[in-house]
């Protein structure tokens, strides 16, 4: 009669169980539908980064929008301080 030999204590290849075998499949097929619900999620970050850029970009025009008016303004300002001081 043989005796099964066994792997030294802290052998690279581990026993592998039933058992290990179908949690490892589990978590594989767990894996798996989770996949689509990753990509919806980096899809909805994505949205959300280039909605965020396009509110700073609307945002810098209409910044520099009112930096035009308010240059037309001060210069309509000086010309009639200065026909003001003329006359």
């Amino acid at each position: 009669m043989t005796t099964p030999t066994r792997e030294p204590v802290g052998s690279a290849t581990p026993d592998v169980t039933i058992i290990g075998a179908n949690d490892s499949r589990q978590n594989r097929t767990r894996e798996m539908q989770l996949i689509p619900e990753a990509l919806a999620r980096a899809h909805m970050h994505e949205r959300l980064r280039e909605a965020e850029q396009g509110r700073q970009a609307e945002r810098l025009v209409a910044a520099r929008r009112m930096q035009r008016r308010a240059e037309r303004a001060s210069m309509r300002a000086r010309r009639a301080l200065a026909m003001a001081v003329m006359h």
